[in-house]
């Protein structure tokens, strides 16, 4: 009898921490879609510096995407991409 209660109580245990990870997983996905669209949005809107702000411009670009990938927002893939179009503009 003993045994059975410790087993259910910890079954219940496990359930609850298998529900708090996923709820904390699916809000950091959340998260890390916003800041993706943020920056998307972002990016577009200064596409067109002056000749003269253009590197700096870029540069801060490029940080802003290092940023995000080092937060985990961006893979490396995505991170790649993002560069090359920056890079290339």
């Amino acid at each position: 009898m003993i045994a059975g209660t410790a087993t259910a109580v910890s079954n219940r245990v496990s359930r609850r921490q298998a529900n708090r990870w996923a709820g904390q997983e699916q809000q950091s996905e959340a998260q890390a879609y916003e800041q993706q669209q943020a920056y998307q949005q972002q990016a577009p809107a200064s596409q067109a510096p002056a000749p003269a702000d253009d590197m700096d411009a870029k540069l801060e670009q490029l940080r802003q995407l290092g940023e995000l990938k080092s937060q985990g927002v961006l893979s490396e893939e995505e991170f790649f991409a993002q560069k090359q179009r920056i890079l290339g503009s």
